[in-house]
């Protein structure tokens, strides 16, 4: 795709990695906080991403644009939200405020579903179709998470595991995790829950996955991200800056499961009942 047919967002994770240090840190800092850059100064924005108004101009001149009002122009119309899919009931924004502080249940419900909402756009819906392309076609699904996110990782290998037999966790042992990665095969993929903050191993064990030709589908919450440009597809979920959660990461893995499940519902199903009749058979699961 040519840069004239693409979003102004695009044309920054395209070349970013080739511009000085100075115009990469103006294009992460915009591609972390671009919902915000449409109603800020030219100084401002320069002083938000610590570097000189100079830098901005080039790389203003870098993206093709004259002036820094039109790149503002852009990024404002291309981030403006669409109408969610969903509202919260009247009732449930309207609790009455306890010695004026909401309930923290209901804060992190309410922030919950705020960051599924804006998860879902035409980005992740198209993305997450041709990830599911490459996920069956593989040969093999190897998952990889770390820190924090490593739970996330876990969890897609064991639900998925459950009747899709081709996946293997790579996050046990990082400290032999390029051992791992050099004995893949070629139709084999590699799928990376990589959140900030980014650890310099994930990156190094994605960049040589890539360099040996296997396919990476990036799970992440920014654009930005540095794995990014070695991703075949790439998945961004919101996070929020008023509390952690991995709740639009669980529903996008429940997502992929199912979609998986029933892309071969004929075999996962033989499964999922052997498994059953397995586990009430050595007495796993507790029956009436």
């Amino acid at each position: 795709m040519s840069l004239d047919n693409q979003t102004t967002i695009n044309k920054i994770v395209d070349i970013k990695e080739s511009l000085p240090k100075r115009q990469r840190q103006l294009c992460d800092y915009i591609l972390k906080n671009y919902q915000s850059i449409g109603l800020i100064t030219i100084k401002e924005l320069a002083t938000n991403a610590k570097v000189g108004i100079s830098t901005v101009v080039r790389t203003i001149n870098a993206l093709g644009y004259e002036n820094f009002n039109d790149l503002r122009k852009d990024i404002y119309d291309e981030s403006m939200p669409s109408v969610s899919k969903w509202t919260l009931k009247k009732s449930f924004t309207e609790i009455q405020k306890e010695g004026g502080k909401v309930p923290t249940l209901v804060q992190v419900w309410k922030e919950s579903v705020n960051l599924l909402n804006k998860s879902l756009d035409s980005d992740l819906l198209e993305n997450f179709d041709s990830a599911i392309d490459y996920i069956v076609k593989s040969s093999y699904i190897n998952v990889l998470g770390t820190r924090r996110y490593k739970a996330t990782a876990l969890y897609f290998e064991l639900l998925l595991g459950e009747f899709y037999p081709k996946i293997r966790q790579l996050g046990h042992d990082t400290e032999v995790i390029y051992d791992r990665i050099l004995q893949l095969e070629k139709d084999e993929i590699l799928v990376v829950f990589a959140f900030e903050p980014y650890t310099n191993r994930i990156i190094e064990a994605v960049k040589l996955a890539y360099e040996l030709g296997n396919s990476i589908i990036l799970i992440t919450d920014h654009i930005s991200c540095p794995i990014i440009s070695y991703a075949s597809v790439t998945l961004k979920v919101e996070v929020s800056e008023e509390q952690f959660s991995i709740i639009p990461i669980i529903a996008l893995i429940d997502a992929l499961v199912i979609e998986i499940g029933k892309r071969s519902s004929e075999e996962s199903i033989k499964k999922l009942k052997k498994l059953e009749k397995t586990l009430i058979e050595k007495n796993v699961t507790f029956t009436y």
